[in-house]
């Protein structure tokens, strides 16, 4: 089974989604006998998520769930439980070491995990040995990159400068509700948080209070991308990973844009500064953006 879960995740796009009923179907009647991840890619969204999860899936001891990158439970799905949860990943059978073969590790991304407020604790509750790997990118690049990647699927209809000036009416009061009724769902919180989503140190402080720092790993999307495998090494070695060889990640997803007018990056680079110095002190280092 775990070979068929590698050889479904080269499949295009168009056969996966239509092999996913299948897979579900399987998954739901064998759920029981299936793993739980051992560790998650959280975040941020459009900061190499993509990326990371398909560099980790090569490695001769890491799998991701069927078919998919991400199964978003700990945000969108928990409503669904955790058998429903299991029901996505490899049959515990056959991740045990044999053969020579190390233990395969589970795991799977889905970047809306860091900045829900609920998954945290849900990861910390129902993964108590899980760790998490966040990716964090350039604020302002983070954001005009998840405008464009929003429009493109449908979901912001806005250019961006006039998004930006709706976002704190579009987000009002989500994040409570959220918090207050567990079953509500936001569409502006997932699809329109720009900025918010780009104030990390907020979002990283409560990973920390439900996970405790050292099952986490925080790394810098320029680092990730600087052409070499350092970055990727260090996080298999975090992970606990054996080590492996490992080419550096390719850039997945991107979409050509427009450059973004020098006004508005002047305007929401001085808007992040207070809080990527609080990022700066809580991290340990400067960010790569802030250098």
């Amino acid at each position: 089974m775990l070979r068929a879960t590698s050889a479904f995740s080269r499949l295009a796009v168009p056969a996966r989604r239509a092999l996913l009923p299948i897979a579900d179907g399987l998954g739901g009647m064998t759920r029981h006998a299936r793993a739980l991840p051992d560790f998650l890619i959280c975040g941020a969204q459009r900061s190499g998520t993509t990326s990371l999860f398909k560099a980790l899936n090569l490695h001769p001891a890491a799998t991701g769930p069927v078919l998919r990158k991400g199964v978003h439970y700990f945000d969108t799905g928990h409503h669904n439980g955790l058998d429903w949860y299991r029901s996505h990943f490899p049959l515990r059978n056959g991740l045990r070491a044999r053969w020579g073969r190390p233990l395969i590790r589970v795991f799977e991304s889905s970047p809306y995990y860091l900045f829900h407020p609920l998954a945290a604790e849900r990861i910390a509750r129902e993964l108590p040995q899980a760790k998490v790997v966040v990716i964090l990118r350039d604020p302002v690049e983070r954001a005009y990159s998840a405008h464009a990647h929003e429009t493109a699927r449908g979901f912001e209809t806005e250019p961006f400068a006039r998004a930006i000036e709706l976002e704190d009416r579009r987000l009002s009061g989500a994040e409570e509700r959220l918090i207050a009724d567990p079953t509500h769902y936001s569409h502006s919180h997932q699809h329109h948080g720009y900025v918010a989503r780009g104030n990390y140190v907020d979002q990283l402080i409560r990973m920390e209070h439900h996970l405790g720092r050292e099952r986490m790993h925080v790394v810098d999307y320029a680092d990730l991308f600087d052409g070499t495998s350092r970055a990727l090494e260090e996080i298999v070695r975090f992970l606990g990973l054996p080590p492996a060889s490992m080419e550096p990640p390719g850039r997945h997803n991107a979409r050509k844009r427009a450059m973004m007018p020098e006004p508005l990056r002047a305007e929401l680079t001085s808007r992040f500064a207070e809080n990527d110095a609080r990022l700066a002190l809580w991290w340990g280092r400067t960010p790569s953006w802030c250098r």
